[in-house]
C-alpha cells in the first residue's frame, strides 16, 4: 500500500505557498510565481500578497512555453543557490522551469545516506545535474546521462560551481545508454532516473512515458548491482501506483521495494503532489508492499 512521503525545502528554499492553479516558492533571495496543475486548491494566501512578495511570474502563452514578467525592479535572470555544499545556477528560462526540482531534495538525502566513494552512480534524464553533484560529492564515480547539450552544460556549471570534478558526461537518449551499458554487463551501485511524461531524444526521437517504463526498469534493474539501489521518479497521470505495482512485480522480486507519493508542504501547510517514487534497495531481498 503506498502513502505519501515528504519532501522538505531547506535554508534555500521553500514552498511559500501553493492554490488557484500557481505556486510561490523562494530560491535563495529570489521569489517567483509558477504554474502548478496540482494546485488545485485555494491559496493560503491571496494572490495580491503573492505579487507583493514575488521578484518574478512565470505567464504560460502556448504549450509549455511562456514568458517571466518582473514583479520587481532590477529582478536577476540569473542567480545561485546552495544545497549542503553545493551550488546551483537558476535562471528564468522560456519554460517555467529555473533549473532545479526542489521536491528531489527527498531523493538527493536517500542518495546521500547510502553511496560510498567506492560505488559507481548512474543518473538518467539528469537535467541540470543536482543528483550527479550530490553523488560526486560522496565521492561516487558518477555518470550523467542527458539528451538535451544545453543541460549538460548547465549541469557542468553546477560541478564547477560546486567544487566538484570528474563527472562523466553523456549526451545521448538515456534508454538507449542503458541499453548499450548492459550490453557490455556494467553494473552500477545507484541508479537514479526522472524520467519526463513526454519528451523528445538527443536525435528527434519522441518519448511517452507509458510506453517505454517497462523497457526502462527492466534494463535499470539489469545494470543495478544486487547490493545497490534505484530511484524512479514519474510525474505522469497515466503513470499510477497501480501501473508501477505491476512492474515492481515483473522486475523488482529481489529487492526492498519502496513505492509511495512525492509531497511537498508548503508554510501555508497546502499539500502539493510531485508524482509517484520507486525506491528500490537491493540490501534485503524482503519486499515490501
Amino acid at each position: 500500500m503506498s502513502d505519501r512521503l515528504y519532501a522538505t525545502g531547506w535554508s534555500d528554499y521553500e514552498l511559500i505557498d501553493a492554490g488557484g492553479g500557481k505556486k510561490l516558492e523562494r530560491w535563495g533571495k529570489i521569489i517567483t510565481i509558477r504554474p502548478e496543475v496540482q494546485a488545485y486548491f485555494h491559496s493560503g494566501m491571496p494572490f495580491s500578497e503573492w505579487q507583493k512578495m514575488a521578484h518574478w511570474e512565470f505567464l504560460p502563452t502556448s504549450g509549455q512555453s511562456g514568458r517571466w514578467k518582473a514583479l520587481k525592479p532590477k529582478a536577476p535572470t540569473q542567480w545561485e543557490i546552495t544545497y549542503d555544499r553545493l551550488k546551483f545556477q537558476l535562471e528564468t528560462t522560456k519554460f517555467k522551469h529555473v533549473g532545479l526540482f526542489p521536491e528531489q531534495q527527498s531523493n538527493w538525502e536517500f542518495i546521500q545516506n547510502r553511496l560510498t566513494d567506492s560505488d559507481k552512480f548512474l543518473n538518467l534524464f539528469a537535467y541540470t545535474g543536482a543528483a550527479s553533484c550530490v553523488a560526486r560529492l560522496k565521492g561516487a564515480e558518477t555518470v550523467h546521462v542527458d539528451s538535451v547539450k544545453q543541460l549538460i552544460s548547465w549541469a557542468n556549471l553546477n560541478m564547477e560551481h560546486s567544487k566538484l570534478l570528474n563527472i562523466k558526461w553523456v549526451h545521448e537518449d538515456a534508454l538507449k545508454f542503458a541499453q548499450r551499458e548492459m550490453k557490455r554487463d556494467r553494473k552500477y551501485q545507484g541508479i537514479i532516473m526522472d524520467p519526463p511524461a513526454w519528451g523528445v531524444g538527443a536525435k528527434g526521437e519522441k518519448w511517452k512515458l507509458e510506453d517505454q517504463l517497462d523497457t526502462l526498469l527492466s534494463t535499470a534493474v539489469n545494470l543495478l548491482d544486487p547490493k545497490g539501489f534505484l530511484v524512479m521518479n514519474t510525474y505522469s497521470p497515466t503513470v499510477d501506483i497501480p501501473f508501477l505495482t505491476e512492474l515492481v512485480d515483473l522486475y523488482c522480486s529481489d529487492f526492498n521495494v519502496e513505492l509511495r507519493e512525492l509531497w511537498m508542504k508548503s508554510t501555508s501547510q497546502k499539500d502539493v503532489y510531485f508524482g509517484n517514487v520507486l525506491r528500490m534497495d537491493g540490501t534485503s531481498n524482503a519486499t515490501n508492499d
